[in-house]
């Protein structure tokens, strides 16, 4: 037992510290610090320590340790997307209704669509086993767009308060929660092994969960959470904090025996609250920021140690790694810039509103481990899928800095931290 917590504390200070350094090193050279966070994961991964130093790499991350790995990498996933859920924003939603619901449909239909005739083909070509329906169905992962890490981005940009910038998140929020339902659904469909009277049958108790959640549960946390912070003066009480995770581990538990991810109950568990912006800052003080330096470092990592560059051989096997990131790119990029345009937002704004919806990051890799922990996900198309999701992340902020140029957003960009580190002062004032 020594030996084995002697190992885990070692890959817990490689990982932490590598995210930490990697973290702020993208920041140096203007991306925000959870790309970097992801590009460590991927560092510790085969891709690069197991091809550079092989030694090393089986020493540290010894597969005897590997369980334990990734029973903290899902505690953290569910305690995170408790969080993410909080973050939600669906206050939003009812501004500039048509644009948004255009945006955030497209944004779901496009890339779903063009992922789904991909995924077909990939298929049969690569021959691999199990359903193509199952397979082509986690294109419903190229639909989501990486909130939390679009967050990040805007508020580092300082156009989160922006026209663009309330437009675009309310038409990510749209597009996430219609995205995670789909998962689930489609979780529900692949575990029942595509049997009617099974399929119907988690199907009927994912909904019912989600209307107990809803109509059950929402009420008395409100109650409850009113409560605790009269009592506390706007805190959390140490007791409180107790009863939280068990109550997000209850809901976890409740998805987990339906036969969908236990992720999905720790999101649901934080999407009831998510109008409770009191609560919600309370416990960003006390909870956010461990879960973000410990926690999320760690699923990143167990991400890494999953992608292997080594499996891609051969043309076609390549040819499609070049495929996956140009059809996300293409159906959400390209369909939520013509959806703006379409409803009159200016050519330079929809631009932007294309890029920023384009961002996958964090979400796109949860969905990932989600297919491959259904086994309908081979490690080949696994590294396909976590090339487009870095790429789309990557992209995300140069290409924004050209477009803010002289759009609406600029003035606000202008005064941002970001904007006086990045932009040169001629070009300020020119401009």
């Amino acid at each position: 037992m020594e030996e084995l917590l002697l190992l885990v504390i070692v890959q817990l200070v490689a990982i932490i510290a590598a995210a930490r350094i990697s973290g702020n090193l993208f920041k140096h050279f203007g991306q925000p610090s959870v790309s970097g966070e992801m590009a460590a994961g991927l560092i510790l991964g085969p891709s690069l320590l197991g091809k550079l130093f092989p030694g090393i790499f089986h020493a540290v991350f010894n597969p005897a340790a590997d369980p334990i790995l990734s029973i903290l990498s899902q505690l953290g996933l569910i305690l995170l997307m408790f969080l993410i859920g909080l973050e939600f924003d669906f206050v939003h939603l009812s501004e500039n209704k048509q644009t948004v619901l255009s945006v955030s449909l497209v944004g779901i239909v496009a890339p779903f669509t063009l992922g789904f005739g991909l995924g077909k083909v990939m298929h049969g070509r690569l021959g691999l086993s199990g359903s193509w329906i199952g397979f082509s169905l986690l294109a419903t992962a190229t639909s989501i767009t990486a909130i939390p890490v679009l967050g990040r981005i805007m508020i580092e940009l300082n156009i989160n308060r922006t026209r663009v910038g309330s437009l675009t998140m309310a038409a990510a929020a749209m597009n996430d929660a219609a995205g995670w339902t789909m998962l689930a659904f489609v979780t529900a469909s692949v575990r029942s092994t595509l049997d009617p009277v099974k399929m119907a049958a988690m199907v009927a108790s994912v909904a019912a969960y989600g209307l107990v959640m809803a109509f059950g549960v929402r009420p008395l946390l409100i109650k409850w959470s009113k409560r605790m912070l009269k009592e506390n003066a706007g805190d959390i009480s140490l007791n409180a904090l107790a009863a939280l995770p068990i109550m997000v581990l209850l809901s976890a538990a409740v998805t987990n025996k339906i036969g969908i991810f236990s992720i999905f109950g720790g999101f649901m568990m934080g999407a009831i609250l998510y109008d409770r912006r009191e609560f919600r800052d309370a416990l960003r003080r006390r909870l956010n920021d461990f879960v973000t330096a410990f926690f999320l470092p760690i699923f990143f990592t167990y991400t890494g140690l999953r992608t292997d560059m080594g499996s891609m051989k051969g043309g076609q096997l390549c040819l499609f790694c070049g495929l996956v990131p140009a059809a996300a790119i293409v159906g959400k990029f390209g369909g939520c810039t013509l959806a703006a345009r379409a409803n009159g937002v200016p050519a330079r704004e929809a631009s932007i509103i294309g890029v920023m919806m384009n961002t996958r990051g964090l979400m796109e890799l949860i969905a990932i481990n989600v297919g491959y922990d259904l086994g309908v996900v081979p490690k080949t198309v696994f590294f396909m899928l976590v090339f487009m999701a870095v790429c789309t992340t990557w992209m995300t902020t140069p290409i924004l800095r050209r477009l803010i140029r002289g759009s609406e957003a600029w003035d606000s960009y202008r005064v941002s931290a970001f904007a006086a580190r990045f932009e040169r002062p001629s070009r300020a004032v020119n401009s």
